[in-house]
């Protein structure tokens, strides 16, 4: 299925808590001098417009980066997030949000490279668009991002940040996501993989999370943010998580001064919160 468009979803709750954590990754990776890739499985169409066409339609960026967008009191992670996106609005007016590839190339180095996968039709033409002006350091592959993973792990430089968030509109996503990771790790045992989940009113992403802190890997941390409690009729995403495996180890230190800010910020009723928890000392 190809009915899925990110730009109804733009700079939602959802988003905020993905690229926050994503521009964190990022600023770790940057730390140290060797070069590393940023390889995104479902990259969408790079950049999205808010006060025009999908996007305006339910208007989600209004209970996400909207909330923060005229913030002089976040916690220093989250001011540097919101600041990136300010870079892309730089008449102070909230009019465009980047997607993930243009958030990782802000927060990149010219050394560093991008690999990007997008299946969409219509969203693979107006990345490759976006992302024109990156020139060669970003590869942009019409393709399933599952699949073209294979083929780049493990990186030639041997470091890496993978962003995994499928739009989980088919329930085999979950399936995939699983079984990418377990073969990722295979390939390249040292990677730091993000990967995004929705939070919803059915088993398969709780299972997900639990199959996720099973895997192999040195490490994990999860990150759950809930911005409203569960609706009555079961519909909808009332939050989203983010599960890192092999996360920097100061990561879980910067969320205990974000996340609780994000679930005070973006609380839609008293049901919001959030869950912050890595894997038990060795």
């Amino acid at each position: 299925m190809l009915s899925y468009r990110h730009a109804f979803h733009a700079g939602n709750h959802a988003d905020v808590l993905k690229h926050h954590l994503l521009v964190a990754l990022l600023d770790y990776m940057n730390q140290k001098d060797k070069a590393y890739w940023y390889l995104d499985t479902h990259a969408g169409a790079g950049c999205y417009q808010l006060d025009t066409g999908y996007a305006a339609r339910n208007a989600e960026f209004a209970g996400g980066i909207a909330r923060l967008w005229t913030r002089t009191d976040l916690p220093e992670a989250l001011s540097h997030y919101v600041d990136l996106i300010r870079s892309f609005n730089p008449d102070g007016k909230l009019t465009f949000y980047p997607g993930s590839p243009l958030i990782a190339n802000a927060a990149m180095r010219e050394e560093d490279k991008l690999r990007l996968f997008e299946l969409h039709p219509t969203d693979f033409p107006i990345l490759a668009e976006n992302l024109e002006p990156v020139g060669r350091r970003a590869l942009i592959q019409k393709g399933d991002g599952f699949a073209g993973l294979k083929s780049l792990l493990p990186p030639p430089p041997r470091r890496a940040v993978t962003l995994i968030d499928p739009p989980y509109e088919e329930k085999q996503d979950y399936e995939r996501v699983a079984v990418a990771m377990e073969d990722a790790l295979k390939r390249f045992a040292t990677g730091v993989y993000a990967i995004w989940i929705p939070m919803l009113q059915r088993p398969e992403p709780d299972r997900l999370i639990e199959r996720l802190k099973a895997l192999p890997a040195k490490n994990w941390l999860r990150a759950t943010l809930n911005v409203h409690r569960p609706r009555d009729d079961g519909f909808g995403m009332h939050g989203s998580t983010m599960m890192v495996i092999n996360p920097p180890w100061r990561l879980y230190e910067t969320l205990e001064a974000t996340l609780p800010a994000l679930a005070s910020l973006l609380a839609l009723d008293k049901g919001a919160g959030f869950v912050l928890e890595q894997s038990p000392a060795e």
